[in-house]
């Protein structure tokens, strides 16, 4: 919590919920695809509001509208808590609009926006979770004078635009060495060697289905690993601790135990995935196994090869209830063979040139993590009054805390955010007599 002593100079602090005026979104009674006379007024639904992508109208009656300057909160659902500018329409029902009277909005947005992980992790709700008010509105606002949150603002943006900067830097250099890692692949098979189909110089086969007859023993909990498809995607080229599952001896006589060094490959779903396995372990029939013998021909090499084509591949399965290659493709797969003691230095100068764009990739992974920790220090330096300096001749925050109060009052707002409910007045009907 934050405290009146720990701030600079002329700032005060205030609940969140004593400050805002809100107003939550309606679903519209009249709502159509298509732009027309009647509708054309965009409903600003999460997919408009995300995406700016508007694909619903209305025609406005009884509806909450929003202006491009407005800005809004995710109130329901698994982005609760999520807030960017509005654009103009009709306010959609899982949206909330936020405004402080009298504070910069803008600077408000960045407020917010550095609590949507703590918003977002404690959402109300069993079914369609929401954001809990009594968080938002109890969060400690610190409030600067009127003049210094310009000065804050245009410091921060500038702060956070240098920082933007540098990640689009960082992004475009992740683009650069997925090219160079191609490149490398490309460069590395280029050799005028004989090719020969898979199927004749390694052992290609797939894996078995989980199958369990009617009254046979369960299939898993024995101390068997079974790895999935998502096993090999995730296992970032070697499976060495997780997997999703393990066989009994029953499961074990249901399928095949693959040896440790087995080169996995994904034939369903997401194609032409590769992993070797890091032990014995069995696996469905939506995995391929490749096998072979060293003096022949180079697993690792088989893999690197496999990386290059990967698109070629996924571009040539069919395309039934999902993408699938069946394991006669593999065996008529053409490879490059050339000798064993090629096949190793091919390997090595492949790993070699991999392993520096693996280590620029970790710092490139670390720094963006940094980037984001450094945005939300900065926000959070914003409104510690440790971004620019005070200016002694600036009105204090409470003249502007006793106006913001006194606007809210008069447009009957309380502490919550939330319009006041008022009293219902209680009147008897009378007969009244005239004389006459």
């Amino acid at each position: 919590m934050i405290e009146i002593k720990d701030l600079p100079k002329g700032w005060t602090i205030a609940k969140l919920g004593d400050l805002v005026i809100t107003e939550k979104g309606k679903k519209p009674k009249r709502v159509s695809k298509e732009m027309t006379k009647e509708c054309s007024i965009p409903y600003v639904n999460i997919k408009a509001f995300e995406k700016n992508i508007i694909d619903e109208y209305t025609d406005g009656v009884g509806c909450v509208l929003c202006e491009d300057d407005d800005f809004l909160m995710v109130w329901d659902g698994s982005r609760s808590g999520y807030v960017g500018k509005a654009i103009k329409g009709a306010l959609g029902s899982t949206l909330v609009r936020i405004k402080l009277p009298l504070v910069n909005q803008d600077l408000t947005y960045y407020f917010l926006k550095s609590k949507f992980i703590e918003i977002n992790s404690r959402a109300k709700g069993v079914g369609i979770p929401h954001v809990d008010p009594n968080l938002l509105w109890n969060y400690d606002f610190p409030l600067s004078p009127l003049n210094e949150q310009k000065r804050i603002l245009a410091k921060l943006e500038q702060l956070l635009t240098d920082l933007d900067k540098g990640i689009e830097y960082l992004e475009t250099t992740k683009q650069q060495l997925k090219v160079y890692r191609q490149a490398v692949l490309k460069w590395a098979f280029e050799g005028n060697w004989e090719l020969k189909p898979l199927g004749k110089v390694a052992i290609v086969k797939r894996g078995k289905s989980k199958h369990r007859p009617r009254n046979a023993p369960e299939l898993f909990g024995g101390k068997y690993p079974f790895i999935q498809t998502g096993d090999v995607r995730a296992a970032n080229g070697r499976i060495v601790k997780e997997y999703s599952e393990t066989y009994s001896d029953f499961g074990l006589k249901q399928s095949k135990l693959w040896p440790k060094g087995t080169l996995c490959l994904t034939i369903a779903a997401n194609i032409a995935d590769t992993a070797f396995l890091g032990f014995d372990a069995c696996f469905p029939d939506s995995v391929v196994g490749i096998t072979s013998d060293p003096s022949v021909l180079n697993l690792e090499y088989v893999n690197f090869y496999i990386q290059k084509i990967k698109q070629e591949i996924e571009g040539k399965a069919s395309a039934t209830a999902q993408k699938n290659i069946n394991v006669e493709f593999l065996e008529a797969l053409e490879i490059p063979v050339p000798n064993p003691i090629q096949q190793v230095k091919i390997v090595h100068d492949i790993e070699s040139r991999l392993s520096v764009c693996d280590k620029i990739e970790e710092t490139i992974e670390r720094s963006l993590q940094q980037a984001e920790a450094l945005r939300l220090s900065i926000i959070k330096k914003a409104f510690e009054g440790k971004l620019v300096p005070q200016d002694p001749n600036d009105e204090p925050a409470e003249k502007l805390l006793e106006r913001i109060r006194a606007l809210r009052q008069a447009q009957g707002k309380h502490g919550n955010g939330k319009p006041e409910k008022k009293e219902k007045v209680k009147t008897s009907k009378r007969k009244i007599l005239v004389n006459g």
